[in-house]
């Protein structure tokens, strides 16, 4: 009888040839606090029901890491999909909205009342309980086609239209198909933790467990959920929710004219909150923006500056980077990497004090922090606020008010800018913010700073980490959030992050994480870029900005 040598956690166990990665995870589940998911066999993501043919390094993963939450809900969903059809047919749907305040909003297309809400609620756990198998299959094009047009998931048939594969994946619950473009778990028993919470006008909220294991409280986010409802009406007047709505429009040859009105949409947002600060300029002296990382605060701070300028207002902008503490007072994080992300790395007290001379009139020489030897340097680079002059400043840390702690509260304007975008590849598959950004990241480090997307990929856990800590818990502090999403995007973005993505060997430990974001741009026919405005925010990532 044949024979694998497998590699777990740096200690060689034989098996018989065929044993299933489920039968072995059997034997390692004691060590993990929560049901594991998935695997990592010689770094690919695999699914538990393959067997093991050859010799080869395994791990495992559970759901409390990024990757085993991502798939925990990608599984939730799908186990949303089968409880609703089994309780009222294919005829009653729902759209997978964005993340909201670590869950899913969901939008449900037909009525939806608590009692309805609970029956669901109640039919997903007896799924759960019934220990049912989810199964990968592979099928042909046409007929995925048919069975979805058949299932009035006509978002996912139109998806089809735009790939040349004569085989598609989808996945199988209880005599029903979905379709996700990443892994999903072998079985329903996993789904132990989740809730469901309503909201009212047919929407609620599919909560499940953070990375430390627990739901928590939902907070309500009235101006974030204002923010994508926004969108949402953007969308509505483009005619565009999913990937083969932009798909299409590229197929006919018409995404110019797209483009042009996103433009002037976000442009115009941009004007009438240029207007509304210039109509409390009265008292209105600081203009904070804030954002995660990617999100475009560059450009925006500098069009805000411009179209300010139009209402007799003159903008002067600091950049938080230039008070950085010098490098050998940088805290730490545990690895003993600095922790750039931190507001201690900013020398808050003397930052301070430069605002408030500003404010009272003085000259400022304002430091450049040179990156390369770690320290801050003064060039005479001498500012005095006139009457019509306000500050503009734009940083990660920006919203959080031990930043400018010594400031009047009435003299600050805050914006907090993310790119909440609603496109998403059909009703059940969203777009996540997180990939938008990570994906403007790979192009911008990669044209700027000359990182690879392996580079980039392997410091996004600990951007993540930063902006849990020093970005979102101040999002609620906003007078105004600025939706930077543009619904074209993810085409043109494929162009320039799909090669870098290529470019990631499989032995690196973020292979699976690239082969991730190139399945999901598979979703979307590539745009080219020579029609976009030299304005646009979409420049600060692919070059050719007016601002740079």
């Amino acid at each position: 009888m044949d024979f694998v040598n497998v590699k777990i956690n740096d200690k060689t166990y034989v098996y018989k040839k065929g044993t299933t990665i489920e039968e072995v995870s059997r034997q390692f589940s004691i060590n993990y606090k929560y049901p594991i998911l998935i695997s990592y066999v010689d770094n690919r993501l695999v699914e538990l029901n393959k067997v093991l043919e050859k010799d080869c390094s395994l791990s495992f993963i559970d759901c409390s890491s990024r990757t085993g939450s991502r798939i925990y809900v990608k599984g939730l969903i799908f186990l949303l999909m089968c409880a609703i059809k089994e309780l009222y047919g294919y005829n009653y749907s729902f759209k997978v909205c964005h993340s909201i305040d670590k869950g899913v909003r969901i939008r449900c297309l037909f009525d939806l009342t608590e009692e309805k809400l609970e029956e669901i609620k109640n039919k997903m756990i007896e799924l759960v309980n019934l220990n049912l198998p989810i199964k990968k299959c592979i099928v042909k094009r046409k007929e995925a086609i048919n069975y979805f047009k058949q299932t009035t998931n006509t978002s996912v048939a139109n998806n089809y239209y735009y790939t040349t594969s004569n085989y598609v994946t989808l996945y199988k619950l209880n005599n029903m198909y979905g379709y996700f473009y990443s892994q999903m778990p072998i079985n329903t028993r996993v789904f132990k933790s989740f809730t469901l919470k309503y909201l009212g006008n047919n929407e609620f909220v599919l909560q499940y467990p953070t990375l430390n294991g627990e739901i928590p409280s939902y907070v309500e986010h009235k101006k974030i959920t204002e923010a994508f409802n926004k969108n949402y009406k953007s969308a509505k007047k483009l005619n565009i929710f999913t990937s083969s709505d932009i798909n299409r429009i590229i197929a006919e040859g018409k995404i110019n004219d797209i483009i042009t009105l996103n433009e002037v949409i976000a442009n115009n947002e941009l004007l009438d909150l240029a207007r509304q600060i210039a109509e409390q300029s009265s008292r209105v002296k600081v203009v904070l923006i804030a954002g995660p990382s990617s999100s475009g605060k560059t450009t925006t701070s500098r069009k805000l500056s411009m179209f300010l300028n139009t209402f007799g207002l003159n903008p002067k902008p600091i950049s938080l980077d230039d008070y950085f503490l010098p490098r050998e007072e940088t805290p730490k994080l545990p690895n003993g990497d600095y922790d750039f992300e931190s507001i201690r790395a900013i020398d808050i007290d003397k930052f301070n004090e430069d605002l408030i001379k500003l404010l009272n009139g003085v000259k400022v020489n304002i430091p450049t922090f040179n990156f390369i030897t770690g320290k801050r340097e003064y060039k005479k680079n001498y500012l005095q606020l006139s009457e019509d002059d306000i500050i503009i400043i734009e940083g990660l840390h920006a919203l959080n008010d031990e930043l400018t702690k010594e400031i009047d509260d009435s003299l600050k304007f805050k914006i907090y800018i993310s790119p909440l975008t609603q496109l998403n590849i059909d009703n059940h598959n969203r777009v996540h913010t997180s990939d938008t950004r990570r994906l403007r990241r790979i192009v911008r480090d990669n044209k700027y700073r000359g990182y690879n997307a392996s580079d980039t990929l392997k410091s996004w856990g600990n951007i993540l980490d930063g902006e849990e800590k020093y970005v979102f818990p101040y999002q609620d502090k906003a007078d105004v959030i600025i939706n930077s999403a543009l619904i074209y995007e993810l085409g043109v973005l494929k162009t320039y992050a799909e090669p870098l993505l290529f470019s990631v060997h499989e032995d690196d430990e973020v292979y699976p994480e690239a082969i991730r974001l190139i399945n999901f741009l598979r979703n979307f026919l590539p745009i080219p870029s020579d029609d976009i405005p030299k304005e646009s925010l979409l420049r600060e990532f692919i070059g050719g900005s007016i601002f740079n």
